[in-house]
């Protein structure tokens, strides 16, 4: 990756080169109004370059910057992006296909966190996606961060969307930061165990699906189940399966999903889920995988705004987050730190701002 001028170039395919880069690209140009010029988008994918959801993140970036974009064809491997000033207000944004909406979602937020005024974002396809984060994991997870950094948010899931239906609508009031502006902390404990729950959806599918999955989490976590488990699911929502283990924590919820499809048993997904939770429960860090991977642009954007240092710590630090990392440092004066704890059963991660920025 190069900055030549004004204009920041990215080689997508560096580090995990999937649509991260883009997205994390998109997000940053628009808070710092730097253009970006993207080349061999998802190169090294079987499919690559950008696929309708993609197009979709390009387009509702486009929609709230008034952009200027060159490139953004289906299959396309080179995108220019320009951006002008974010505003406020009300935007549609529908994928088209199954593809994720809360991806579309976590690529704008960033920026409007800096608007003038609140934004409402309806959107719609698949809210429940494999290798994307859930609406569930969105609204009680990663949205109870970004309000403590300082900006409210409300999220709404009106109907429930699966691949290949797609289907689903999103409904987001995003406010920006209030006047204090954006304030970073340190994420470094989980806290006492509050509560735990599990829930299973299944529009469209039997309910023994339900109840076998549900099964797998009694059996190997000792988690019991009522009939709210199963929740009653609406009209055209399906057919679709998700399995969901929700821990609320004192100062972190994480929530962990898998999603059914016709080739995985339902006891599959069940232990999918099971690994997942043993995994952070073997860990005494604060943030899992994904959270950790998330939570490094809003907290970036913070610390660069503030010009404080933050700290978190996460079970552990993936490619797809340290890619992140370093999209994220081509365009804020930031630095991140990932080091083993002396335990080693987790990782810190200190976000610094760097050169005139730092406090």
């Amino acid at each position: 990756m190069r900055q030549d001028g004004h204009v920041i170039h990215i080689d997508a395919s560096e580090g995990e080169g999937g649509g991260q880069v883009l997205r994390t690209a998109l997000a940053l140009s628009m808070v710092t109004g730097q253009p970006v010029l993207l080349e061999n988008i998802r190169a090294r994918r079987p499919k690559p370059g950008l696929m309708r959801q993609h197009l979709t993140c390009v387009g509702a970036a486009q929609a709230v910057s008034g952009a200027q974009v060159d490139g953004a064809t289906p299959g396309g491997q080179t995108l220019r992006f320009t951006p002008g000033p974010v505003r406020g207000g009300d935007y549609h944004c529908s994928v088209g296909t199954a593809g994720s909406v809360m991806l579309v979602l976590q690529t704008v937020w960033p920026a409007l966190l800096l608007a003038d005024t609140p934004a409402r974002l309806t959107l719609q396809g698949g809210t429940h996606n494999p290798m994307a984060p859930s609406f569930h994991f969105v609204e009680q997870a990663y949205a109870p961060l970004v309000r403590r950094l300082g900006a409210a948010a409300t999220l709404q899931l009106r109907r429930c969307g699966f691949y290949p239906g797609g289907g689903g609508e999103v409904h987001a009031e995003l406010h920006p930061a209030g006047p204090e502006g954006l304030q970073p902390f340190d994420l470094t404990a989980r806290g006492p165990l509050i509560g735990r729950h599990a829930e299973c959806l299944v529009p469209g599918v039997r309910r023994s699906v339900a109840e076998r999955e549900l099964g797998v989490l009694r059996d190997q976590l000792g988690w019991a189940h009522d009939h709210r488990a199963i929740p009653v699911t609406r009209q055209n929502e399906g057919p679709g399966n998700a399995l969901l283990a929700t821990l609320h924590h004192a100062h972190v919820t994480e929530v962990f999903c898998s999603i059914g499809e016709k080739s995985r048993s339902a006891e599959t997904v069940g232990e999918d889920v099971v690994r997942q939770v043993q995994h952070y429960l073997g860990s005494n860090a604060a943030l899992g995988p994904h959270l950790a991977d998330q939570w490094a642009l809003p907290l970036g954007l913070a610390v660069w705004r503030s010009g404080r240092a933050a700290r978190y710590t996460c079970t552990e630090v993936s490619l797809h987050a340290s890619t992140n990392f370093q999209t994220i440092g081509r365009f804020l004066p930031v630095q991140f730190e990932a080091r083993p704890l002396p335990d080693g059963q987790a990782m810190q991660v200190e976000v610094r701002p760097t050169g005139d920025n730092a406090a």
